[in-house]
């Protein structure tokens, strides 16, 4: 029933609508009209307003054709960049872009699926039991549009994020806790060629700080990094501050937390050593979540797959993802792969054959849910 020439142009309609993180309001506009043509009830939050975007979270309903079990789908419309101007290429069933901008199928492969059904269960009058579609903003940008989603709007106890690689049947089951470290280092500005003894370089302190850290794969749960370091205004000055900018994730949120706290005690003896202040600030992002196979959130899924005759992968994963919010909100979320390839970079892709998998994927997961095989 999924038509592939119809999701294949609309995938590749939507991924020429920039969507720039905090841009998203051409997309939101399209997606909005394109869902009540479907039939749904369409409302736009005021996450937009709230994390200073041009457009809100998408809340959409398409109530229920049999008995009421509300489904949760979601997917993301914004995109990283390079993601202004895309240009499409299909060639020899793959999509990808001119090579100058991302592809955009992060998270627009996610939205096509979504919209192939709903036209489906529309068109064919399907049974559900309700289905809530939710489109969020600024999802590359720290999960700001699910953290500010209406949540009393949703009904669902259980839904479907679209948001991950590997192919239709891979099931996110796990995913981590993550903080973010922000440290501003001050130490005491002097010349660096007449009285540099006078000075204290803060570039140097926060140098045999993270020289002292514990960074990268710290065990098979928790990764930690410092990716952003900047400071100084000379050459010919002592830096009197340097800032540093950091992460720690974890499976386990404890594990999170261990880590960094280990890292600010690191920054915090370091400064004090070379007579130097620091200012730390963390916060967490999002915290971990974790599905037991027995849920039914996962054996749903598991199900669908297997009717399909694909291989259900039960992973965890690094990465957060909106249903990282979704699961903290009290909706158990899985999130599903969706054969994206090379996101977020001018190599991206995604084969024609695995938007028409995905979009059968969803509609079986949908109709197992009702308790159905027709």
């Amino acid at each position: 029933m999924i038509n592939q020439d119809r999701i294949l142009a609309e995938f590749l309609e939507l991924v020429q609508v920039d969507s720039v993180s905090g841009r998203e309001r051409a997309l939101a506009d399209l997606l909005a009209a394109r869902l009540r043509g479907l039939g749904l009830d369409v409302y736009e939050d005021r996450a937009g307003a709230e994390t200073g975007g041009e457009a809100g979270n998408l809340i959409a309903t398409l109530p229920a054709r049999g008995p009421e079990r509300p489904l949760l789908l979601a997917a993301h419309m914004d995109t990283v960049e390079p993601g202004r101007g895309v240009r499409p290429v299909v060639e020899n069933g793959v999509v990808r872009s001119a090579g100058d901008t991302i592809l955009g199928g992060d998270d627009k492969a996610g939205i096509a699926a979504i919209l192939e059904v709903l036209r489906v269960i529309t068109e064919q009058q399907l049974a559900h039991g309700g289905l809530e579609v939710v489109f969020t903003i600024g999802e590359e940008i720290g999960l700001l549009g699910a953290k500010h989603l209406d949540h009393t709007r949703l009904r669902s106890s259980i839904g479907y994020v679209l948001d991950c690689d590997g192919p239709a049947g891979t099931i996110v089951v796990q995913a981590p806790t993550q903080d973010k470290i922000e440290a501003v280092i001050r130490g005491r500005a002097a010349h660096a060629g007449i009285n540099p003894e006078d000075g204290i370089n803060a570039i140097a302190v926060a140098a045999h700080a993270v020289a002292r850290m514990s960074l990268g794969r710290i065990d098979d749960e928790t990764t930690a990094n410092i990716g952003v370091i900047s400071g100084g205004k000379a050459i010919n000055v002592v830096p009197d501050s340097c800032r540093l900018e950091g992460e720690t994730r974890s499976l386990d949120g404890s594990k999170c937390r261990a880590q960094t706290a280990a890292m600010v005690e690191v920054l915090e003896t370091t400064a004090a050593q070379f007579g130097a202040r620091v200012e730390v600030t963390t916060r967490t992002l999002y915290h971990e979540f974790k599905l037991a196979e027995s849920h039914p959130a996962v054996a749903l899924a598991r199900r669908a797959a297997e009717n399909l005759g694909l291989v259900p992968r039960l992973v965890k994963t690094g990465g957060g993802s909106d249903a990282n919010i979704f699961n903290s909100r009290g909706i158990t979320c899985v999130n599903l792969g969706i054969a994206m390839q090379k996101v977020h970079t001018t190599e991206e892709f995604i084969r024609v054959e695995d938007l028409v998998t995905n979009a059968r994927y969803l509609l079986e997961i949908i109709r197992v849910a009702n308790g159905s095989n027709q």
